[in-house]
């Protein structure tokens, strides 16, 4: 089986059908000629915070503040140590803003510790109950799969958080300001058809502001219209149908090394 096959015919996902419809090129470069992408402390960051905070609601919020923040300190470091044993040119780092690749690296392992601690301050005082599956599984970092519009599709959901009337909404944890309704979305059909339950609003935390956004409406969303993207990017993929869209998103693209159109 040549790669090309193997990815053609492999279970899709947000991030897939996000970076194929961002650019096509970016899709082949990364996931078929497996370029190697230039790191980005800005990753390790939200890697870090998001096994901060599932060790915080595992332990059922018994965990300490700083003991959170030492799980993101020990992460944080590992994972970039791990990424500049692979890649020791700083100079070559993405970073956000006009610092350097140290700077960014010093500074966003402080920003990520203080995010967790607001975390842990936030889920104290307000509570969120942790919905649970029927065998027992808290909704964190949950692995669902299902086909959606025919196309199987798999995701990674942050958390599931019961509400009052019993309802699950999907909650999507950020470190930066990205956000998306189509991820929020998926996970909505994803949660309705695996565990069989009512989704009615959808939200992110956002480490930033150490908040929650504004609800979003998710109780009309349906399988078609989620459906119709995956099934356009199967169908392209499949299709061998890999444009450039070379533009302004050139500069945050972390594989634009290895391409001829940016």
């Amino acid at each position: 089986m040549t790669v090309l096959d193997r990815i053609a015919n492999m279970t899709r996902s947000v991030s897939q059908a996000e970076q194929y419809e961002k650019c096509p090129e970016q899709y082949r470069l990364r996931r078929i000629e497996r370029v190697t992408p230039r790191p980005a402390a800005w990753s390790n960051q939200g890697t870090a915070f998001h096994e901060s905070c599932e060790a915080y609601e595992r332990s059922g919020r018994a965990m300490s503040s700083e003991e959170a923040v030492e799980i993101y300190s020990a992460t944080y470091t590992a994972l970039t140590n791990e990424a500049l044993d692979k890649e020791s040119n700083l100079t070559r780092w993405m970073t956000a803003g006009n610092v350097d690749g140290e700077t960014d690296m010093v500074n966003r392992h402080t920003l990520g510790r203080s995010q967790v601690a607001r975390y842990v301050e936030w889920a104290r005082e307000n509570g969120p109950v942790i919905w649970k599956a029927p065998d027992g599984t808290p909704g964190l970092e949950l692995h669902v799969k299902a086909e959606i519009g025919g196309v199987p599709v798999q995701g990674y959901i942050d958390q599931l958080t019961e509400e009052p009337d019993h309802s699950v909404r999907v909650r999507d944890l950020k470190t930066g300001s990205t956000r998306s309704k189509f991820q929020l979305k998926t996970y909505t059909i994803l949660t309705r058809k695996v565990f069989n339950v009512v989704v009615k609003k959808a939200d992110w935390y956002m480490g930033k502001t150490g908040g929650l956004s504004r609800a979003l409406d998710v109780s009309t969303v349906r399988e078609e219209e989620v459906g119709e993207v995956f099934a356009a990017m199967d169908a392209g993929v499949k299709a061998g149908n890999f444009p450039a869209r070379p533009g302004w998103g050139c500069r945050f693209c972390d594989v634009s090394h290895a391409c001829s159109f940016s």
